[in-house]
């Protein structure tokens, strides 16, 4: 046994040893130690609280590398305003590693706060072949936040280099939103592309979008080209992931449109735009008419003006009637019924399969009519028309499919509702894509004063933003008095131009059929000088101010510096001589397919039924059009790139589902009408 003094002894011995312990171990919370390379360059996995702290207690030379992982924490929780402020106090002393990091929260935060300028100089500093993995899947990443909402190459090339760095729900969201943007390619982007030779992931993906596009229309085609384009690239990312878009697609059964409900204003002013569209709905759904490839007209072949320039007269509305309760379409005994409704009444039971029955809007509340058309059976609705019925439509959280014959202002995101409307803006944002797709660099838009030129200037200009482009420029001009005023005077027409303020200006309303809206007016810029650099000037004019505008522009412009003139269907119409076509030589205009001579015989009947009144000519297109969305509205609001030939345009969906039109471009040479290039 031990005797009582040894431990005595040797308890003596340890104190001061365990006390030597604990003060050595206490030292490294006191100065904690700074995280190393790999920790900066890797996940942030700390709250910013954690991180700060740990930079507070450290010494000069690991207080940086706590800091730059505070910043990274803070902006991955969303505390800019904090971030930028770490940003901006980090040390001017870095290491090569931590001033990459710097550069790489420099423009993560830019990319954030949408100053795309000062985030494409940060990622221009960084040395990208030194970056870790993690690094480069944020690198991407920037380079996707700042291409997101325009679609292009390099927002591809983007997706395509951060795919391997992912995995998990991030992989598949990478492929999806891969697909997503090439969808949404247009037809000259997909032309255009230069693909390098060693980019066999990109050539898979357009050979994919391809087969996609070409066997779109059939569920079961669309199988047998996706299995076809997988032994092909088997080793292709989508090949391994197909996107979740092209999954559906295979399996998507297309609803049966049984009972239509079609709703538009039967009495009052809108009564003759709603007959004229009627009209050409019930002829595309009888099966009476079709568009053919779209062919060069005639010089005499008759035109439409757009609803705003044409005034419906007494007589034209004595000659457009409503159609009376039960009007059945001539069609065989087989097809469907036909109804009109102008008070609609609950029916006691449902309506007999594939009808179309009629409900006026002009008698009583919306709500009460769509509700109405959901007890009568109504398995999607077509309309309404007028625009503040449409800004209705969210709020009422029908469970119907609608087609909505008009646009919002702004435009809610709703499964079951797609919006199609034939307006001015409509050519204005198809004219900024033709434009920018020759080349162009410096339109400028000749629009008149007032309304339908404020809501024109602003749809060319958002588009032409959205594309890339420079700041479009306006200018405004008078009607034919004051332009023969400034012909007589020999002074010409100078191409001057005010910057369209597309980032503070408000979004202007769509209309459908005679301006039945009127929006706030664009506030005017100051003047600036164009110094020649005009190379587009897209003019919005009738046929008798285009013949004045265009000699003004020539007399004030030399031949080697003229630039190149286009211009909306408004100002082209059927009775226009070989002086004028002479006199146009090389303009540019853009057309809807059915009076751009798709169909000669169907454009000559239907103008005569409306006595050469254009507008109503193009509003009967229309419903020809909202036929052929009614019929296909499952695949239009759930396959991207979904398209239809239409009377009024080719038509394909937003991810909103608003239906865009691309238009038939003519130009005037040598006084003929050929296809623009």
């Amino acid at each position: 046994m031990l005797s009582l003094n040894y431990f005595h002894t040797h308890t003596g011995r340890l104190i001061p040893v365990m006390l030597a312990v604990l003060f050595l171990a206490g030292c490294p919370s006191q100065v904690p130690q700074g995280p190393s390379t790999q920790q900066v360059e890797g996940k942030a996995g700390a709250t910013s609280d954690y991180y700060l702290q740990q930079m507070q207690q450290s010494s000069d030379n690991n207080k940086a590398a706590w800091q730059l992982l505070a910043i990274r924490s803070l902006f991955q929780e969303g505390k800019l305003p904090q971030a930028s402020a770490q940003l901006n106090a980090l040390p001017t002393q870095l290491s090569d590693s931590q001033r990459q990091e710097q550069h790489l929260l420099t423009a993560e935060i830019a990319a954030a706060q949408n100053d795309a300028a000062v985030a494409n100089t940060a990622l221009g500093q960084l040395n990208v072949a030194s970056l870790s993995k993690s690094q480069l899947a944020r690198y991407y990443q920037v380079q996707i936040s700042i291409n997101q909402g325009h679609p292009s190459l390099t927002l591809i090339r983007a997706y395509i280099a951060q795919e391997p760095l992912l995995q998990g729900d991030a992989h598949q969201k990478n492929i999806d939103l891969t697909w997503s943007a090439l969808t949404k390619l247009s037809a000259q982007d997909l032309m255009s592309i230069a693909i390098k030779a060693d980019e066999n992931t990109l050539q898979g993906w357009l050979d994919l979008l391809t087969a996609y596009q070409g066997a779109i229309k059939s569920p079961a085609d669309l199988k047998t080209a996706i299995e076809y384009w997988q032994k092909r690239y088997p080793h292709h990312p989508a090949a391994k992931t197909l996107p979740t878009a092209l999954i559906q697609a295979q399996s998507l059964q297309p609803s049966a449109v049984n009972n239509i409900a079609l709703l538009l204003p039967l009495n009052g002013q809108a009564q003759v735009f709603a007959d004229a569209i009627q009209q050409g709905f019930n002829a595309a759904r009888s099966g009476q008419v079709s568009i053919n490839t779209p062919a060069v007209p005639t010089p005499s072949a008759p035109a439409l003006t757009t609803p705003d320039q044409t005034t419906t007269t007494p007589q034209t509305q004595t000659q457009t009637q409503t159609q009376t309760q039960n009007d059945t379409l001539s069609t065989p005994p087989s097809s469907a019924e036909y109804s009109a409704a102008s008070a609609p009444t609950p029916s006691p039971t449902a309506l007999p399969a594939n009808t179309v029955k009629v409900y006026d809007t002009s008698t009583q509340p919306l709500a009460n009519i769509i509700a109405q058309a959901q007890q009568d059976g109504a398995s999607l609705i077509v309309g309404p028309l007028l625009k503040n019925e449409v800004d209705q439509l969210p709020g009422m959280n029908s469970t119907l499919n609608i087609l909505a014959l008009n646009q919002p202002e702004h435009i809610q995101n709703r499964p079951n509702i797609c919006y199609f409307a034939l307006s001015p803006e409509d050519e204005a944002r198809d004219a900024a894509q033709f434009i920018h797709s020759q080349g162009k660099q410096h339109p400028l838009i000749l629009a008149p004063r007032g309304n339908l030129g404020d809501r024109v200037v602003m749809a060319f200009a958002n588009t032409w933003q959205q594309l890339g482009g420079t700041t479009a420029l306006q200018q405004r001009i008078g009607g034919v008095d004051e332009l023969k005023q400034a012909m007589n005077r020999g002074a010409g027409l100078t191409l001057t131009g005010q910057p369209v303020m597309t980032s503070t200006a408000q979004s202007l309303p769509s209309t459908t059929g005679a301006g039945l809206t009127i929006p706030a007016q664009v506030q005017p810029v100051a003047s600036v000088s164009t110094n020649g650099n005009v190379d587009a000037v897209y003019i919005i004019a009738t046929p008798d101010e285009l013949s004045l505008i265009k000699p003004m522009i020539d007399m004030r412009t030399q031949s080697q510096n003229r630039p190149a003139l286009y211009a909306s269907s408004r100002s082209y119409q059927a009775d226009l001589g070989p002086d004028f076509r002479l006199e146009m030589e090389g303009l540019q205009f853009s057309e809807i397919p059915l009076l751009a001579g798709s169909n000669p015989t169907l454009m000559q009947q239907v103008s005569h039924q409306f006595k050469n009144d254009y507008s109503l000519v193009r509003l009967y297109a229309m419903g020809m059009d909202a036929w052929s969305l009614a019929s296909h509205f499952t695949q239009m609001r759930q396959l991207p790139g979904y398209q239809i030939a239409g009377a009024t345009g080719t038509l394909s969906a937003t991810p909103d589902c608003v239906i865009n039109r691309k238009l038939t471009w003519l130009q005037f040479r040598q006084g003929q009408l050929v296809p623009a290039s």
